[in-house]
């Protein structure tokens, strides 16, 4: 019984698999144009890093991704993972799959449901955001 709950406890604190993605790259991609037209050369400011403005408790919702070999626990390991794309993404992605939510109730969990949770966070996603983001994101994932 010991052997069960140390194996639970461990797996609950560990990343999970990404393997099934629930977010698209492209969806990613979408958010990051609507957010900050995907601006790569943002740092930190009012609390977000990056081109996803990343905020620091989003990233530890997301498993504290980081980049590299970088401890997850040590003094800046979330800002040099939310300003670097490839740790940015896996962020988003580890989140979206964490808190996948039918925000706007059409029954379906698409691209503008995970736009809105990045905006609004996953339990507040069903409120309104400014109709140019949303706009952003349909125009985004609409394109070829």
């Amino acid at each position: 019984m010991r052997s069960l709950a140390i194996i639970l406890i461990f797996g609950f604190f560990t990343e999970p698999s990404v393997s099934n993605e629930v977010i698209s790259d492209k969806c990613v991609n979408c958010i990051c144009i609507a957010i900050s037209n995907c601006n790569q050369n943002l740092g930190c400011d009012n609390g977000a890093c990056g081109a996803l403005r990343i905020t620091e408790p989003f990233w530890i919702d997301a498993y504290r991704p980081v980049v590299g070999d970088d401890d997850p626990y040590s003094t800046g390991a979330y800002a040099r993972c939310a300003i670097d794309k490839t740790c940015a993404t896996k962020a988003e992605k580890n989140y979206m799959k964490r808190y996948k939510t039918d925000c706007n109730g059409d029954g379906k969990i698409e691209c503008i449901d995970f736009a809105l949770i990045h905006r609004l966070g996953p339990f507040g996603c069903n409120g309104t955001v400014d109709s140019s983001y949303t706009d952003a994101i349909k125009n985004c994932i609409n394109s070829p």
